[in-house]
């Protein structure tokens, strides 16, 4: 049976094409089962509407707070019978409680080797800071901002010329690749978390991807 996803966006939702486009693979071991928004606008509803995919937009605003907003997140994930959320440009702090409620079925895609450079502008970061490769990494979400234990990592060089929107562009191209690697890694049991460490069994993983500049 199926890894039933659900996916978590605020905007374009190009990552979550990147899991829709997996999973249309019969021996994908995942599929995406619900895509929730915080945005009415999110162009990303559009991609899970044309996919035939569920979607729900909880505005914030239309709560009474935020762990109502969450409880309302959580009802829905469970409803659809959701085993793992995947954040894919969700642009919103999940309280402590929504975390721990999900520990270890919640991943994130962020735009940085971490734990170098979390938060926000990262790839401008990168270049400011001189480093010679940046990249993606996935991870199982905690508490704390941008942190827990790493699934997946993809790198790629930093060219002395570049400039924030042509790194970003590579690191996309990228992160299009980790993330359905993570959910298919997750989904066939592979992994293990030990502490705020990663095991992944059966077989050697890319964890590190190196791809040229281009």
């Amino acid at each position: 049976m199926r890894l039933r996803l659900g996916v978590l966006i605020s905007g374009r939702g190009s990552n979550l094409q990147a899991l829709i486009d997996a999973a249309c693979d019969p021996a994908y071991p995942a599929e995406v089962a619900l895509v929730i928004s915080n945005k009415p606008d999110a162009a990303g509803l559009d991609r899970a509407r044309a996919a035939g995919i569920a979607t729900l937009v909880l505005k914030p605003k239309d709560f009474a707070d935020k762990a109502a907003h969450e409880a309302a997140m959580t009802a829905a994930l469970e409803r659809a019978g959701v085993g793992l959320v995947c954040l894919a440009g969700y642009m919103r702090l999940l309280s402590p409680v929504f975390v721990t409620a999900w520990h270890d079925r919640l991943i994130n895609i962020h735009p940085s080797l971490l734990p170098a450079f979390p938060g926000l502008d990262t790839h401008a970061k990168a270049i400011d800071t001189g480093v010679r490769f940046h990249g993606c990494t996935v991870h199982f979400v905690r508490v704390e901002m941008d942190t827990g234990p790493i699934i997946v990592q993809a790198a790629v060089p930093v060219a002395d010329d570049d400039t924030p929107d042509r790194l970003a562009a590579r690191v996309l191209t990228q992160e299009h690749k980790a993330y359905p690697l993570a959910v298919r890694l997750i989904a066939e049991g592979r992994v293990s978390v030990e502490g705020n460490r990663v095991a992944v069994r059966g077989g050697a993983v890319p964890n590190a991807m190196i791809a040229p500049i281009a």
